[in-house]
């Protein structure tokens, strides 16, 4: 709880506190001013009348006892009269207490009364005396000197003075009555400046606590208007307020759910970088890209975003200016646009949409070496049709043997062209996710022994050794489709012999490898460079530095194998050391 010195009720308290009692200090002041003036005045006054009603009872300088009594009677226990003829001379007295002698010496000597004697006018001064009440001590008296009647040159006098202590008296309890007035003033004051001032700011403590149930969210909350002052006009108000921000959170809210939906939703990576180049927003296909930034980099990953992406970011943070390029960032194509970020005037950051054109440019790129290998493969054919036919026709061919040779080329061809055409329909269907599999449950070795089999007249036409090793029972049971499996190994132990020199050895073999048949085709025959090992699955491989047109064949079948191996959820590798042999090896599951 905040504690009420600094709190608005404490202030404001303190505040009415504070003016009251300057303004009962003030009035104390005065007052006791003003009461002991009138006090003063009160004994002056007292001191004429009776003066005046003695004189009138002196009017002749002897006095008898019957004066002296009207005398005593017109005096108070707290006057003291002297009737003096003179300054030497001192005809009556009456005096109370002790030092009386020298009292009475001092007022009829003093100086400020020789007028006294002379003059109609009273006297009256402040005079120190000895006091009458306590020994070695002074007093300050009022003392009136008051002429007697007579029309000599010089007269008596009637001096007069009271008690200082009954004047002293009597102002303690005058002070002592304004100061009790003045506290208990100050303590209702007290009472009511607390109850007032916690009345006011009530509401003021009541908004306190809206504002902060609003810091909190919670916008539901309402304050009580029952007032139409500023107060209650304030309370209508912070209710607004609270409307208003409830309704502005719920409108940014939508729109960053929308942001954030499409955001998600779009296939380009999009990061939002600050004024530093720290990342601030990405999307999910670009925390991907970051990933395998990351992982590219490996232990230079400090800053896993390409270089040539922080130079870009520079540029637009420098100059203000929007960019877009494409790169080539490792083996990967990118399109890259970055548009800067403003706050106000001031620029604050940047944001870059990336798209991943590597798929987009390897397909451009297959679609271009499709088109020129189908060309090239189709080409000679057609040419050799053509210029055979036109020989033919022309009857350039002089006997039957040389006709029927030209014949056998054109239908050799002719073949050929149907090859490729086949291949690259099953290609294309297999691709595109047409191919059907016919599996049957069937014994893997024999199968694979019978396949290996049908080439051992061919190997010997190639002069190269053929066989075939197993290390698993012969009774092994394999799920496949038995004519798919046939064009792999048809396709792998083909090449296999073509590319094989005389006395070279090809070998099949099948091993069990966690769950897996796994088959080998390995030959001891020229190699295959690594810098195209990752390439030899795909279309036209055989146009490529090791697979020449002499060999034959359309250059398709290792694209098919792969497609048949993966059909059956198995893989295909390939090592290969240059005139040493090349070994492909493809995994079936056993269940």
């Amino acid at each position: 709880m905040i504690r009420i010195a600094t709190s608005i009720v404490g202030k404001l308290w303190g505040t009415i506190l504070l003016l009251v009692s300057f303004v009962l200090f003030i009035f104390t002041l005065f007052m006791l001013e003003l009461l002991e003036k009138y006090n003063n005045e009160q004994s002056e006054m007292s001191l004429r009348q009776t003066a005046a009603a003695i004189v009138s009872i002196v009017d002749h300088d002897e006095l008898d006892d019957k004066q002296f009594a009207i005398i005593s009677e017109l005096l108070t226990e707290t006057t003291n009269v002297l009737i003096a003829k003179n300054s030497d001379e001192v005809l009556y007295s009456v005096q109370e207490g002790v030092n009386k002698e020298e009292i009475q010496e001092k007022i009829i000597s003093s100086k400020v009364f020789e007028k006294v004697y002379a003059t109609d006018e009273p006297i009256v001064k402040e005079l120190t005396l000895p006091s009458n009440t306590k020994e070695n001590k002074n007093s300050n008296y009022i003392v009136l000197g008051f002429p007697l009647k007579s029309e000599a040159e010089t007269h008596g006098a009637v001096f007069m003075y009271k008690n200082p202590e009954a004047l002293h008296q009597t102002s303690k309890e005058t002070t002592k009555i304004v100061f009790i007035a003045a506290a208990i003033a100050f303590v209702l004051t007290t009472i009511f400046a607390f109850f007032l001032s916690s009345k006011i700011t009530l509401p003021l403590r009541k908004m306190r606590e809206h504002a902060f149930e609003l810091a909190k969210g919670r916008f539901d909350s309402k304050l009580d208007t029952k007032q139409n002052d500023e107060i209650g006009q304030l309370a209508v108000a912070f209710n607004q307020m609270g409307r208003q921000l409830k309704h502005h959170l719920e409108v940014i809210h939508q729109e960053k759910e929308q942001l954030s939906s499409v955001l998600t939703s779009m296939s380009d990576a999009v990061i939002t970088f600050n004024r530093d180049k720290t990342i601030l927003v990405s999307n999910p296909p670009a925390e991907r890209m970051l990933q395998k930034w990351f992982v590219t980099r490996g232990l230079d990953s400090s800053k896993p975003i390409p270089v040539e992406f922080y130079h870009m970011l520079d540029h637009v943070l420098s100059f203000e200016d929007q960019l877009e390029e494409e790169l080539e960032i490792g083996k990967s194509y990118y399109s890259i646009s970055i548009s800067p970020l403003y706050s106000g005037e001031s620029i604050r950051g940047a944001v870059a949409v990336i798209r991943d054109k590597t798929e987009e440019t390897k397909l451009e790129k297959l679609k271009s070496d499709f088109i020129a290998n189908v060309s090239h493969e189709l080409r000679t054919p057609i040419a050799m049709l053509q210029g055979y036919s036109e020989a033919i026709l022309d009857g350039v061919v002089e006997s039957e043997e040389e006709r029927n040779d030209m014949i056998r080329v054109i239908h050799d061809e002719s073949q050929r062209m149907s090859r490729l055409v086949t291949d690259l329909l099953d290609l294309a269907r297999m691709e595109a996710g047409h191919m059907t599999l016919y599996k049957d449950d069937v014994p893997l070795v024999s199968v694979i022994d019978r396949m290996t089999h049908k080439f051992d007249q061919r190997a010997k036409e190639h002069q190269v050794q053929l066989k075939f090793e197993t290390m698993i029972p012969q009774e092994t049971i394999i799920p496949i489709d038995e004519d798919r499996i046939e064009q792999v190994l048809t396709n792998l132990i083909d090449n296999a012999i073509r590319h094989t020199s005389q006395n070279g050895f090809v070998t099949v073999s099948i091993t069990e490898d966690q769950g897996y048949a796994k088959i080998e085709v390995s030959d001891t025959g020229q190699g295959i460079p690594q810098d195209d090992l990752p390439y030899v699955f795909e279309r036209f491989y055989k146009a490529d530095k090791a697979r020449t047109r002499s060999k034959g064949g359309t250059g398709l079948g290792l694209a098919i194998t792969k497609n048949i191996v993966e059909a059956h959820e198995g893989k295909i590798t390939v090592t290969s050391i240059e005139q040493q042999g090349t070994t492909f090896t493809f995994h079936l599951p056993l269940k």
